[in-house]
């Protein structure tokens, strides 16, 4: 009973940021795009993933288990201006000498400037970079096709996710950067065209916002759609003042051939009575 009361507990759960507020009411293409940022394991980076499941030790034979644990990475709010390629900054302990006590020590990716160019976009982006990132580019031929085959959680910084989703939308919308120019833009669409395929256009959209511009964007439209439900009181008096007039326009269009009829009947029973009271000439 234990057990089976153990594996009902394990159905249960943690809830995330996605499960409270107003971010449990974002629409559900943006929420697959933050699972995959946030909430999908990254590629290995400052760490070599040993294959298989099992391994020997050398020297005693004993089987243990392979243990591809990350290392903790920081990653600072700059480097969401920026393009590091999955890099991070690692805490840890250095030991100069093994007769000296370990001392802390933070590893620091390399930084530069360079100009990155996107081919979709047609524009030169002056950016900070590491040697990481720029080797990744250079692998996938492009700055373009770097984006747009690499998940959100290995490109990090918002900075990419931007400038992907510029991207798509530039590809779904068929390259109107290039609408001077049909053959660039055949060439382009033909080349890049076939990422669309993974997303849907409500989640290109959506697609690289934090959480705090996704709520903001929400809550906009959601006072937009109510306020355009909202009809101020004056256009509701204004439509029943108006529906009273014709109302009373009608009753006294209907009451005006009575009143002629009864006039012409009385004028016309004063000459028939000769004992009615004549009018002086």
């Amino acid at each position: 009973m234990a057990t089976k009361a153990v594996k009902t507990l394990g159905l249960f759960q943690k809830a995330t940021e996605l499960d409270k507020g107003l971010a449990s009411r974002l629409p559900e293409a943006y929420k697959k795009f933050y699972r995959e940022w946030k909430f999908t394991q990254p590629a290995a980076v400052h760490y070599i993933p040993e294959p298989g499941k099992w391994k020997r030790n050398e020297v005693t034979g004993e089987l243990l288990p392979v243990q591809n644990i990350p290392l903790p990475v920081f990653y600072p709010k700059e480097s969401h201006n920026h393009i590091w390629g999955g890099e991070g900054i690692v805490q840890g302990f250095l030991k100069r000498d093994k007769y000296r006590r370990r001392v802390p020590h933070f590893w620091v990716p390399i930084l530069k400037r360079s100009v990155v160019y996107s081919e979709v976009l047609d524009k030169y982006i002056s950016v900070i970079v590491t040697d990481r990132a720029l080797n990744l580019i250079n692998t996938h031929y492009g700055l373009d096709h770097y984006l747009l085959k690499t998940p959100a959680c290995d490109l990090r910084s918002l900075l990419a996710l931007t400038l992907k989703r510029k991207i798509l939308q530039e590809l779904r919308d068929g390259c109107p950067t290039f609408s001077n120019n049909p053959k660039k833009q055949k060439h382009v669409l033909g080349q890049y065209k076939q990422y669309l395929t993974a997303y849907t256009s409500e989640e290109i959209d959506w697609y690289g916002y934090s959480l705090t511009e996704a709520c903001r964007i929400f809550q906009t439209k959601i006072e937009a759609e109510e306020q355009s439900k909202i009809v101020p009181l004056k256009q509701v008096y204004r439509a029943e003042l108006i529906e009273k007039l014709k109302a009373a326009s009608i009753s006294e269009s209907a009451e005006q051939p009575q009143q002629i009829e009864q006039a012409e009947t009385a004028s016309w029973l004063q000459k028939m009575n000769p004992f009615g009271k004549k009018h002086e000439t």
